[in-house]
């Protein structure tokens, strides 16, 4: 649950923009390259969202969404929060705020690129939030810095479509555990990709190749993630 003295909404002021920079290195890590206050401002003016969460005037979250080529849709490209205010709940509450804030201008899907081998993004992007995906990308940034470090970097793209019963449902408190169903199948990631990791290399980089190749034919197939069971670290795959 998020606290209720969380206050949501877009930053304000260059000291704002320039505060987003330094939550950015604290929540990645050094070695992370943030994106700049100069490029958060005019990506603000240009109609992106730039916005936070704020507890006792102390920013605890960002996130960062810009317009694209395709009408009604725009790219969530940051979402970060601070190590210490994890576990209230600010990355859904964060991104819940964008999508009412896309709806009020005209906006009806979101889209973003996440490592789909770290269960906590797989957890929110899918199981809570109820984007979709059917598109893999091997080794997507080339290597990274900070968290990142040591892997691959693949990346697959979550669409959110901000009116789908789906979404609705999750949003409106409804939602039910997903099961699969004829057609659908079961694929399992590991719990924690840090930590394993961190005490077996090699087994991190076999489960990144597994995982990529599962997912990358099942795209091929037609078949797509649709959901995600945060208990069992594993998605739902079906049409």
């Amino acid at each position: 649950m998020t606290d209720k003295t969380v206050i949501l909404r877009e930053l304000s002021g260059i000291a704002e923009l320039q505060h987003a920079e330094v939550l950015q290195i604290e929540a990645w890590g050094e070695g992370e390259k943030p994106d700049n206050s100069d490029i958060l401002m005019a990506l603000q003016s240009e109609g992106g969202l730039v916005g936070g969460a704020f507890r006792d005037g102390e920013m605890l979250g960002f996130v960062l969404g810009f317009p694209t080529v395709t009408p009604g849709l725009q790219h969530s490209h940051r979402l970060a929060v601070l190590p210490k205010a994890r576990g209230l709940g600010l990355g859904a509450s964060l991104k819940w705020f964008q999508r009412d804030w896309c709806l009020a201008r005209g906006l009806n899907t979101v889209r973003w690129t996440y490592d789909p081998l770290r269960a906590v993004n797989a957890g929110l992007n899918i199981g809570v939030l109820g984007a979709v995906s059917n598109q893999y990308f091997v080794d997507y940034y080339g290597a990274m810095p900070g968290i990142n470090a040591g892997l691959p970097s693949d990346r697959i793209m979550a669409v959110w479509h901000l009116e789908d019963e789906a979404v609705v449902a999750r949003a409106e408190g409804r939602f039910k555990p997903d099961h699969a169903s004829a057609g659908q199948e079961w694929l399992e990631i590991p719990a924690d990709i840090d930590a394993l990791m961190a005490v077996d290399p090699e087994k991190a980089l076999a489960e990144r190749l597994r995982v990529r190749d599962a997912l990358q034919a099942a795209f091929n197939g037609g078949s797509r993630i649709v959901g995600f069971d945060r208990q069992q670290h594993r998605y739902l795959l079906g049409r």
